[in-house]
Protein backbone atom coordinates (compact mmCIF):
# COMPACT_ATOMS: atom_id res chain seq x y z
CA UNK A 1 0.00 0.00 0.00
CA UNK A 2 1.30 3.16 -1.00
CA UNK A 3 0.76 5.66 2.04
CA UNK A 4 2.02 7.73 4.49
CA UNK A 5 1.17 9.59 7.56
CA UNK A 6 1.98 13.36 7.45
CA UNK A 7 3.57 15.10 10.40
CA UNK A 8 5.40 18.44 11.17
CA UNK A 9 6.09 19.68 14.57
CA UNK A 10 7.87 22.41 15.28
CA UNK A 11 7.44 26.12 17.14
CA UNK A 12 5.72 26.96 14.88
CA UNK A 13 3.30 24.86 13.12
CA UNK A 14 1.61 21.46 14.26
CA UNK A 15 0.75 19.14 11.09
CA UNK A 16 -0.59 15.85 11.60
CA UNK A 17 -2.66 13.91 8.23
CA UNK A 18 -2.86 10.51 6.14
CA UNK A 19 -2.00 10.79 2.28
CA UNK A 20 -2.47 7.61 -0.08
CA UNK A 21 -1.36 7.67 -3.56
CA UNK A 22 -3.58 4.63 -4.54
CA UNK A 23 -7.20 6.30 -3.40
CA UNK A 24 -10.49 7.60 -4.86
CA UNK A 25 -9.84 11.26 -4.03
CA UNK A 26 -11.62 11.40 -0.44
CA UNK A 27 -10.05 14.09 1.30
CA UNK A 28 -10.53 15.85 4.34
CA UNK A 29 -8.70 19.17 4.99
CA UNK A 30 -8.23 21.76 7.35
CA UNK A 31 -5.38 24.51 7.57
CA UNK A 32 -7.12 26.97 9.28
CA UNK A 33 -6.89 28.93 5.33
CA UNK A 34 -10.19 28.38 2.97
CA UNK A 35 -7.86 29.09 -0.51
CA UNK A 36 -5.52 26.61 0.49
CA UNK A 37 -8.49 23.72 1.64
CA UNK A 38 -10.26 24.51 -1.64
CA UNK A 39 -6.91 24.46 -3.56
CA UNK A 40 -5.65 20.85 -2.07
CA UNK A 41 -9.16 19.76 -2.24
CA UNK A 42 -9.03 20.15 -5.87
CA UNK A 43 -5.34 18.68 -6.03
CA UNK A 44 -6.49 15.32 -4.23
CA UNK A 45 -10.21 14.54 -5.67
CA UNK A 46 -8.84 14.77 -9.35
CA UNK A 47 -5.24 13.03 -8.56
CA UNK A 48 -7.82 10.20 -6.99
CA UNK A 49 -5.08 10.70 -3.87
CA UNK A 50 -7.03 10.31 -0.02
CA UNK A 51 -6.05 12.68 2.19
CA UNK A 52 -6.55 13.65 5.67
CA UNK A 53 -5.06 17.10 6.90
CA UNK A 54 -4.92 19.22 9.77
CA UNK A 55 -3.13 22.46 10.14
CA UNK A 56 -2.75 24.74 12.67
CA UNK A 57 0.07 27.75 13.40
CA UNK A 58 1.47 30.83 14.17
CA UNK A 59 1.45 32.84 10.69
CA UNK A 60 -0.07 32.25 7.61
CA UNK A 61 3.21 32.01 5.57
CA UNK A 62 4.47 29.46 8.39
CA UNK A 63 1.65 27.16 7.85
CA UNK A 64 1.21 27.00 4.23
CA UNK A 65 5.12 26.37 3.71
CA UNK A 66 5.13 23.84 6.08
CA UNK A 67 2.07 21.81 4.81
CA UNK A 68 4.01 21.84 1.64
CA UNK A 69 7.28 20.00 2.99
CA UNK A 70 5.01 18.15 5.11
CA UNK A 71 2.96 16.69 2.03
CA UNK A 72 5.98 16.48 0.66
CA UNK A 73 7.59 14.00 2.31
CA UNK A 74 4.37 11.88 2.62
CA UNK A 75 4.65 11.83 -1.16
CA UNK A 76 7.86 10.79 -1.37
CA UNK A 77 7.85 7.99 0.88
CA UNK A 78 4.38 6.52 -0.37
CA UNK A 79 6.04 6.34 -3.57
CA UNK A 80 8.66 4.20 -1.66
CA UNK A 81 11.31 2.73 -4.17
CA UNK A 82 9.66 4.01 -6.89
CA UNK A 83 9.81 0.75 -9.13
CA UNK A 84 7.10 0.41 -12.15
CA UNK A 85 5.40 4.09 -11.96
CA UNK A 86 5.46 5.98 -15.00
CA UNK A 87 7.53 8.67 -13.72
CA UNK A 88 6.36 11.32 -16.46
CA UNK A 89 2.57 12.90 -16.26
CA UNK A 90 1.63 15.91 -18.05
CA UNK A 91 -2.02 17.25 -18.56
CA UNK A 92 -3.64 20.17 -19.99
CA UNK A 93 -6.86 21.70 -18.59
CA UNK A 94 -9.41 23.80 -19.33
CA UNK A 95 -11.60 25.68 -16.88
CA UNK A 96 -13.97 28.25 -18.55
CA UNK A 97 -11.50 30.66 -20.11
CA UNK A 98 -8.24 29.53 -18.58
CA UNK A 99 -5.72 26.92 -19.63
CA UNK A 100 -2.94 25.28 -17.72
CA UNK A 101 -0.67 22.61 -18.61
CA UNK A 102 1.55 20.83 -16.17
CA UNK A 103 4.41 18.48 -16.78
CA UNK A 104 5.59 16.26 -14.04
CA UNK A 105 8.99 14.31 -13.98
CA UNK A 106 9.42 12.61 -10.32
CA UNK A 107 13.34 12.08 -11.28
CA UNK A 108 14.91 13.22 -7.41
CA UNK A 109 15.76 16.22 -8.72
CA UNK A 110 13.29 18.81 -7.93
CA UNK A 111 12.44 21.73 -9.75
CA UNK A 112 9.57 24.75 -10.13
CA UNK A 113 9.44 26.91 -13.42
CA UNK A 114 5.99 28.65 -14.68
CA UNK A 115 5.45 30.35 -18.26
CA UNK A 116 3.04 32.27 -19.22
CA UNK A 117 2.36 32.19 -23.18
CA UNK A 118 -0.17 33.85 -25.91
CA UNK A 119 -1.86 36.96 -26.51
CA UNK A 120 -2.91 37.31 -22.57
CA UNK A 121 0.08 37.50 -21.21
CA UNK A 122 0.34 40.87 -20.04
CA UNK A 123 -2.90 40.20 -18.45
CA UNK A 124 -2.41 37.05 -16.36
CA UNK A 125 1.01 38.47 -15.28
CA UNK A 126 -0.60 41.09 -13.82
CA UNK A 127 -4.09 38.92 -12.22
CA UNK A 128 -0.46 36.99 -10.57
CA UNK A 129 1.33 39.86 -9.39
CA UNK A 130 -1.69 41.84 -8.16
CA UNK A 131 -4.87 39.33 -7.64
CA UNK A 132 -6.48 38.02 -4.38
CA UNK A 133 -7.99 34.77 -4.01
CA UNK A 134 -11.85 36.21 -3.47
CA UNK A 135 -12.25 37.93 -0.65
CA UNK A 136 -9.04 36.71 1.34
CA UNK A 137 -5.30 37.86 1.67
CA UNK A 138 -4.01 34.58 -0.50
CA UNK A 139 -2.24 35.38 -3.40
CA UNK A 140 -0.18 33.91 -5.65
CA UNK A 141 3.08 34.21 -3.92
CA UNK A 142 1.40 32.19 -0.74
CA UNK A 143 0.47 29.34 -3.68
CA UNK A 144 4.30 29.71 -4.94
CA UNK A 145 5.41 28.59 -1.25
CA UNK A 146 3.63 25.58 -1.46
CA UNK A 147 4.35 24.42 -4.60
CA UNK A 148 8.18 25.50 -3.89
CA UNK A 149 8.05 23.48 -0.72
CA UNK A 150 6.52 20.27 -1.80
CA UNK A 151 7.77 19.23 -5.10
CA UNK A 152 11.32 20.55 -3.53
CA UNK A 153 10.56 17.38 -0.60
CA UNK A 154 8.90 15.09 -2.88
CA UNK A 155 11.97 15.26 -5.04
CA UNK A 156 9.74 16.28 -8.30
CA UNK A 157 10.34 18.21 -11.17
CA UNK A 158 7.16 20.37 -12.25
CA UNK A 159 7.05 22.87 -14.94
CA UNK A 160 3.75 24.57 -15.84
CA UNK A 161 2.27 26.93 -17.80
CA UNK A 162 -0.62 29.34 -18.38
CA UNK A 163 -1.58 29.23 -21.86
CA UNK A 164 -4.74 31.37 -21.60
CA UNK A 165 -6.99 33.46 -19.33
CA UNK A 166 -6.35 36.05 -17.43
CA UNK A 167 -10.14 35.47 -15.87
CA UNK A 168 -8.93 35.70 -12.12
CA UNK A 169 -6.89 34.23 -9.55
CA UNK A 170 -9.04 31.99 -7.95
CA UNK A 171 -9.97 30.29 -11.57
CA UNK A 172 -6.33 30.32 -12.44
CA UNK A 173 -5.03 28.37 -9.46
CA UNK A 174 -8.17 25.95 -9.84
CA UNK A 175 -6.95 24.43 -13.08
CA UNK A 176 -2.91 24.89 -11.92
CA UNK A 177 -3.79 22.29 -9.09
CA UNK A 178 -6.59 20.13 -10.89
CA UNK A 179 -3.77 19.88 -13.59
CA UNK A 180 -0.83 19.15 -11.12
CA UNK A 181 -3.33 16.37 -9.20
CA UNK A 182 -4.10 14.79 -12.92
CA UNK A 183 -0.71 14.75 -14.21
CA UNK A 184 0.90 13.31 -10.90
CA UNK A 185 -1.85 10.72 -10.91
CA UNK A 186 -0.12 9.79 -14.52
CA UNK A 187 2.87 10.16 -13.41
CA UNK A 188 2.60 7.96 -10.09
CA UNK A 189 0.75 5.03 -11.97
CA UNK A 190 2.10 1.72 -11.89
CA UNK A 191 3.31 0.35 -15.35
CA UNK A 192 3.34 -3.55 -15.51
CA UNK A 193 5.49 -3.85 -18.45
CA UNK A 194 7.94 -1.88 -16.11
CA UNK A 195 10.62 -4.15 -14.06
CA UNK A 196 12.44 -2.28 -12.23
CA UNK A 197 12.69 1.80 -11.61
CA UNK A 198 12.34 3.81 -14.59
CA UNK A 199 15.79 5.40 -14.71
CA UNK A 200 18.74 4.05 -16.78
CA UNK A 201 20.49 4.99 -13.92
CA UNK A 202 18.79 2.22 -12.13
CA UNK A 203 17.59 4.67 -8.96
CA UNK A 204 15.49 7.56 -8.25
CA UNK A 205 16.64 9.99 -5.36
Amino acid sequence: MRKADILRKTNEVDIKGEFDIDGIGKTKVNTGSGPLDHLLTLFAFHGLFDFKLTATGDLQHHIIEDIGIALGKAFKQALGNKEGINRYGYFSLVMDKVVVEANIDISGRPSLVASIIGEEKDEITQVLATGKFDNTTFDYKDANEFLNAFIQHAGISLVYIIKAGPEDLHHLLEALFKAMGKALDQATQIDPRRKGVPSTKGIID
